[in-house]
């Protein structure tokens, strides 16, 4: 994916960034633990586990579907991909901070691939939808992949690709929006977001595949 996508993909919707929300120089206050597994939240985590951030649509959906992956050590909810320092809920809403909502994955590659990870998110939410995320409308919801090392963006970028000939494969023609970077600040969000599906079991649920799998190992 061309670089001018991702740029644009992030800033599309704010034509000068001074008319960015101000910020705050103290973070939101989020919860400690892992509502189910109770495992910190912002670490210490194992030697060895690793980071990506995941964007696909609401995170409440989203974190779910990732903390019950085997190898998953801990998920969290938060914003990323933006330029204002430490938003709310409601000012990433306004898509006047450039975040979209993300998942924090902590995961121990051991035990579960990024590879497997990305082929999970690939094909469990509609990455071909730029701005949006079926009836989720507006930046906060674009498809993203944050990355922390340069071998995640390769696989990443390995992974779209795949994904993306394999849609063409079943004559859809339209191009995955994911937007790939290395990951800039995560900001937690609020503790009402974190694990909201475990606390409210019969919450909003808006996750739509495309109905198409990615061949990626086989």
């Amino acid at each position: 994916m061309p670089e001018s996508w991702n740029a644009h993909n992030r800033y599309a919707h704010q034509e000068d960034h001074d008319t960015a929300l101000p910020g705050r120089d103290q973070p939101v206050p989020t919860a400690s633990e892992h509502f189910v597994s109770g495992r910190p939240l912002k670490g210490p985590y194992p030697e060895g586990t690793e980071t990506v951030y995941l964007g696909m649509g609401c995170f409440w959906v989203a974190e779910r579907l990732l903390w019950n992956i085997s190898g998953v050590y801990v998920t969290a909810v938060g914003y990323s991909g933006g330029f204002m320092k430490k938003p709310t809920y409601q000012e990433t809403t306004t898509g006047l901070t450039g975040h979209t909502e993300v998942v924090k994955l902590v995961y121990d590659p051991t035990v579960v691939s990024l590879e497997s990870l990305l082929k999970t998110f690939v094909e469990e939410h509609d990455p071909t939808q730029g701005m949006r995320q079926g009836n989720d409308v507006g930046t906060t919801y674009r498809s993203a992949v944050y990355t922390t090392a340069p071998e995640q963006l390769a696989t990443a970028e390995r992974v779209r690709d795949t994904s993306q000939a394999a849609l063409k494969s079943t004559g859809r023609m339209a191009k995955i929006t994911t937007e790939i970077a290395p990951a800039g600040e995560f900001y937690y969000a609020e503790n009402y977001h974190q694990q909201y599906l475990a606390k409210n079991p019969d919450g909003y649920c808006g996750l739509r595949g495309t109905g198409v799998s990615c061949p990626i190992g086989q």
